[in-house]
């Protein structure tokens, strides 16, 4: 199966650089140099991850992973010359997956992109009836392994692969606190690093999904100095 990855950087010489890294790993590849070349591309041909710059001429990167996130569900790496934390934080608050600062190692950001495409496959992969364990209902949230599919108060819950992960690691060790270190390294596979806001990043956005008030959540409770925990 082709595997098509989206490319949006203003720069020719990096948008290249990347297409025939990840072409020679097999990889279809689609490049644009805005954001409105970004969803025209779309609007005719399906793809399973794309890989934005922050810094386009028409919107930033950021505006453009939030008009994504709206339609699809496919990862989203974010390219990014800042390499500060609030730069960051901006792009996994509004729906991004992962980022890389320029410059960067060719072969890290495939490596990036394989562990991205490895966790939506396995999210969308619903070739494998769910067995028996791998739903989960309780206090009005279901759920489902199987199928990747989540409700609350029989509502369903748009999340990502990498939110979903974050939900049945915390429900299916209920009432245990797991510390972010554990969380990020179970999720991601990667080694943690001290002052790594990511997991921090992602729990905030599963409560606003969630409709949970940060104060006083009833799912995910911060256990301060500690990690997250589902009574």
């Amino acid at each position: 199966m082709d595997i098509h990855i989206l490319v949006v950087d203003d720069e020719p010489e990096i948008a290249d650089l990347v297409g025939v890294y990840l072409r020679s790993e097999g990889f279809t590849v689609h490049t644009c140099g805005t954001a409105k070349e970004a969803l025209d591309t779309l609007a005719h041909q399906s793809v399973d991850l794309a890989i934005l710059d922050v810094m386009l001429p028409d919107k930033s990167g950021f505006e453009l992973c939030g008009e994504l996130r709206r339609e699809h569900r496919f990862p989203v790496l974010m390219l990014t010359a800042k390499s500060s934390d609030m730069d960051k934080i901006t792009g996994l608050t509004i729906g991004a997956d992962d980022y890389i600062t320029k410059p960067f190692n060719p072969l890290e950001l495939v490596a990036r992109v394989k562990a991205q495409l490895r966790r939506y496959t396995r999210y969308n992969s619903t070739q494998e009836k769910a067995p028996a364990g791998d739903v989960i209902d309780f206090n009005g949230l279901v759920i489902d392994r199987g199928t990747h599919q989540c409700t609350l108060y029989d509502k369903e819950l748009n999340l990502t692969p990498i939110e979903f992960d974050i939900l049945w690691m915390l429900c299916s060790n209920r009432g245990q606190v797991i510390s972010a270190e554990r969380l990020f390294e179970t999720v991601w596979g990667e080694k943690y690093l001290d002052r790594n806001n990511t997991v921090m990043v992602h729990i905030r956005r599963l409560r606003e999904k969630m409709g949970e008030p940060s104060r006083d959540p009833r799912f995910i409770k911060t256990v301060w100095g500690v990690g997250y925990k589902i009574d």
